[in-house]
């Protein structure tokens, strides 16, 4: 399958069923048949109108939509989205509030490169700007890369994670979001015994595979069960000849999408029939539930093959973070040089991705790190989701992420700026 013809028959294909929905619908939609007792025209434009929305979001990257933010002095202020540095297949951007004091906080944010886009966490973003300078890794989609900018695979990744915590500095507090959490703990690793002084603060590592082995999932186990040559020859495609990445090999998004909906076809069909029900009652909305949902899980992006592929043979068959055997570009990474950067793992008792026991599997690696600056935290009937977006991360995660921070910040230097006269005052 490792050809251009079969990347545009996907894209083909995907073009095919918009057509359809928008035909569908416009159809549907022309003024006599509402005189038509029959709910049939009805029907027939709701399946089109979502039809069409459903095939057309999976090929956009969607907005952050974080607009303004209500700060502590009462008013609103805007939230401008910088690039602090700028690579070939990802950004490190920062959530900027002009006019609002700098928080004590500085958080970067390690959104996963697992098949969709970093809005992903656009709650997490939200949640956490209230009280920090917030920064996050912003992936490219490896369809729009040149074949010219190179190869991109989990050592680069790691690489990455390096050069963005090293801009960022040494107050750093970072928290890695599932995918990149075993790469998040090599990076720390790796500056602790090369660059000690740009090591971040404190590490949080969200439902990351660190050992896939220590609770197998369908997820995780997946590598166990095909071999490398069958995972190249019917994952990697080259990219078509209508985006700027032609011919770089690649795991397509919309491959990887029906992966995902496989995994859990009965909801995903249960959820779609119930929205072309609302909408020929004319009850739903544009942005829905559904489709506040659906607009962020459908958006997809291709990963670059060399990165799908080392992922797969190194961090799940090989196991080579959980071994402590992990090399970047020859050196030996040793995760037990890791004596000053304080770490804390979360997991869900419900997370069927990366199930409990994968993740604080991090904390035994750290051998050269004192109890006192581990921590670990399971969430009680919390999803994958769940402990990073959802009401578990909203309503109990976040606050001990928060309070791991500060524990591991220093002391704030106390205010010497005057009180300005009070005019009210008798």
């Amino acid at each position: 399958m490792r050809y251009m013809a079969t990347y545009d028959l996907m894209e083909s294909f995907r073009n095919a069923n918009q057509w359809l929905g928008a035909s569908a619908l416009s159809f549907a939609s022309y003024p006599f048949f509402s005189t038509v007792p029959n709910p049939a025209f009805s029907w027939m434009a709701a399946w089109g109108e979502v039809t069409e929305r459903t095939f057309q979001r999976m090929v956009a990257k969607p907005d952050w939509g974080i607009r303004t933010f209500t700060c502590a002095d009462g008013k609103d202020h805007l939230v401008n989205i910088e690039t602090v540095v700028e690579k070939p297949f990802g950004d490190l951007i920062h959530f900027a509030v002009p006019g609002r004091e700098p928080m004590p906080r500085k958080v970067l944010l390690v959104a996963p490169m697992s098949g969709h886009y970093a809005t992903l966490l656009r709650s997490t973003v939200k949640s956490l700007l209230v009280d920090c300078e917030v920064y996050i890794t912003d992936w490219h989609n490896a369809r729009d890369i040149p074949v010219s900018c190179g190869k991109f695979d989990v050592e680069d990744y790691t690489l990455y994670l390096v050069d963005f915590m090293r801009e960022m500095g040494p107050d750093t507090h970072v928290i890695a979001v599932c995918q990149p959490a075993p790469l998040a703990l090599a990076a720390t690793a790796y500056l602790a015994e090369i660059d000690p002084k740009a090591q971040p603060r404190s590490l949080t590592l969200i439902g990351g595979p660190i050992d896939p082995d220590a609770n197998p999932t369908e997820v995780t186990d997946f590598g166990a069960r095909v071999t490398m040559g069958q995972l190249e020859e019917l994952m990697i495609q080259r990219v078509g000849f209508t985006y700027k990445g032609v011919g770089r090999t690649v795991y397509p998004g919309l491959l990887q999408l029906a992966s995902f909906i496989g995994m859990n076809g009965e909801r995903h069909q249960k959820a779609f029939t119930e929205q072309i029900s609302a909408v020929a009652r004319g009850e739903a909305s544009d942005h829905d539930a559904h489709n506040r949902f659906y607009d962020e899980y459908l958006a997809v992006m291709d990963m670059t093959a060399e990165f799908y592929l080392s992922t797969v043979e190194r961090v799940f068959k090989g196991r080579e973070i959980a071994r402590n055997a992990f090399t970047v570009q020859g050196h030996q990474v040793d995760m037990g040089k890791i004596t000053d950067v304080a770490v804390k793992t979360v997991e869900g008792t419900n997370d069927d991705i990366s199930a409990p026991g994968q993740c604080i599997a991090a904390l035994d690696l750290c051998t050269g790190l004192p109890d006192a600056k581990k921590a670990s935290h399971v969430e009680p009937g919390a999803g994958h989701y769940g402990i990073f977006a959802g009401k578990s991360w909203r309503n109990n995660i976040r606050p001990l992420v928060l309070e791991f921070i500060d524990a591991n910040s220093p002391a704030p230097k106390p205010s010497t700026a005057k009180k300005a006269a009070n005019t009210n005052a008798a």
